[in-house]
């Protein structure tokens, strides 16, 4: 099962709450849940980079940038055409930087093509987008949730999803990523439709779209 539409998702989302009851008040509490799907490729990649380590507000400002420059839906081929000059106006870290030319190069000259790279098993394609400087597991799991449609992966090191899950079960502490990842153990095989209800849950109590863009 891959989730890479309504359809499949409202099945995934079925599947979750059979498996744990507990969670049927936080998903009628939160309604639909958004599927928030982007075709595999540079682009998708290079989205989910942007919003590493920052705030929705400044991931969107800075990508407002990059496709102004690039377009809606840039190109590793295009990326790597730009002049330093350019890159350096779009208000990218160094880190980021090296992450999108990273990728872009991969996607471009291999070992793999990023679009291909979304129909290999979770922890080989995890492994193979860690590979690449300045990407890590966030950004391999978010990548591989919401580019490829993987129904089991949850991003133990994401805080709005760390501080949702404290907020069920932790009495409202943040735990660990190792507890947060014991917990998540009982949502396989549909992880991925856990975190999405988490995310809305953490935007229903703060009113803050944590979702990375």
């Amino acid at each position: 099962m891959m989730i890479r539409n309504e359809a499949d998702l409202s099945v995934g989302l079925d599947m979750l709450l059979q498996r744990d009851p507990r969670l049927c008040p936080i998903a009628d509490a939160c309604g639909p849940l958004p599927l928030r799907l982007s075709a595999p490729g540079f682009a998708g990649l290079a989205s989910i980079i942007v919003s590493q380590m920052v705030s929705r507000a400044s991931a969107d400002a800075i990508w407002r940038r990059m496709t102004a420059v690039l377009g809606h839906r840039p190109t590793a081929e295009d990326y790597l055409a730009l002049p330093v000059e350019v890159v350096s106006t779009f208000g990218l870290s160094r880190g980021k930087a090296q992450a999108l030319d990273a990728a872009a190069k991969a996607d471009l000259g291999g070992p793999f093509r990023l679009d291909e790279l979304t129909e290999m098993p979770g922890p080989q394609a995890i492994s193979a987008l860690t590979g690449l400087k300045g990407v890590g597991p966030w950004t391999a799991e978010v990548y591989l949730m919401f580019c490829g449609g993987h129904p089991d992966i949850f991003p133990v090191g994401d805080v709005a999803l760390r501080i949702a899950v404290g907020d069920v079960f932790f009495g409202g502490e943040r735990p660990l990523p190792d507890a947060v990842a014991a917990c998540a153990k009982a949502w396989s095989p549909v992880r991925s439709v856990a975190a999405r209800l988490f995310w809305a849950h953490y935007a229903r109590r703060t009113g803050r779209v944590a979702l990375p863009r």
